[in-house]
């Protein structure tokens, strides 16, 4: 769904959870990239993992608030995102503010401008419950925007059967919905390799409009690095149901 998340979802990891190629095999690669490139450049933390010395009850835990509130100013008038996006989720699934992972992964001060919005409510939340920290990242690529990413190809039209030996994606469903519209969820498990942040486990979902934008959300359990915002959460902030659920709020998506 910004950094290096938004190049993967679309313009949402770091400076922030298809070949023919399809948005989904964008995402992926770009996945595959950014891993490679951390791993370059976190040999020594590498070496640690190998000895032994690294784990993750030894990580450095920042304050317990994020620095948010750069983050919040910029939302402009109205009703900040997170408190818009707090209602549309279920009760009970945490505390949710919104971050920068440029603030929180690159330690990027001051933090950035602002990059481009599409979508609403497109951006990134830390969701904390049981002591853990987890992260849904939201964002929406018009069709414009979705073919400059494809380099003019055609999208390939069921994510589940991937093309042109891209890895299977692990519990993959599609639905074919109403108004020409298609939504895909799946499992993925991050392990693209050593490197810093080592993202956790997360569920991942695309809904493809009968336009050709795309909205994409991550639903991740969070991340391990040097600095962190506290431990990875058990599960993803949302269950499988309840990412569908969010996928086909109408409030996701820009007024037409």
């Amino acid at each position: 769904m910004s950094d290096d998340v938004r190049e993967l979802l679309g313009r949402a990891a770091e400076d922030a959870g298809q070949p023919v190629i399809s948005t989904e095999g964008v995402y992926a690669k770009a996945a595959r990239v950014r891993w490679r490139r951390r791993a370059a450049v976190s040999a020594a933390a590498v070496c640690t993992v190998a000895a032994g010395a690294f784990v993750v009850p030894q990580l450095s835990q920042a304050p317990a608030e994020p620095q948010t509130s750069s983050v919040a100013s910029r939302a402009g008038g109205g009703m900040p995102r997170d408190v818009r996006l707090v209602e549309l989720l279920p009760t009970g699934v945490g505390t949710v503010d919104e971050v920068s992972f440029a603030d929180i992964i690159k330690h990027a001060s001051p933090l950035p401008p602002e990059p481009p919005r599409t979508g609403p409510l497109d951006g990134q939340y830390a969701v904390r419950r049981d002591g853990g920290v987890g992260y849904l990242t939201i964002d929406v690529m018009d069709a414009k925007a979705v073919r400059k990413k494809l380099g003019g190809g055609a999208p390939v039209t069921n994510l589940c059967k991937p093309e042109n030996g891209e890895p299977a994606r692990t519990d993959c469903v599609r639905e074919e919905l109403s108004g020409g519209r298609v939504l895909t969820l799946w499992s993925d498990d991050m392990d693209y390799g050593d490197g810093t942040p080592q993202w956790g486990p997360e569920l991942a979902a695309r809904l493809v409009l009968a336009d050709g934008s795309v909205l994409a959300v991550r639903d991740s359990t969070g991340f391990e690095a040097d600095v962190v915002q506290g431990p990875l959460l058990k599960t993803p902030p949302l269950t499988r149901a309840q990412l569908r659920e969010l996928m086909l709020r109408p409030e996701l998506l820009p007024e037409k």
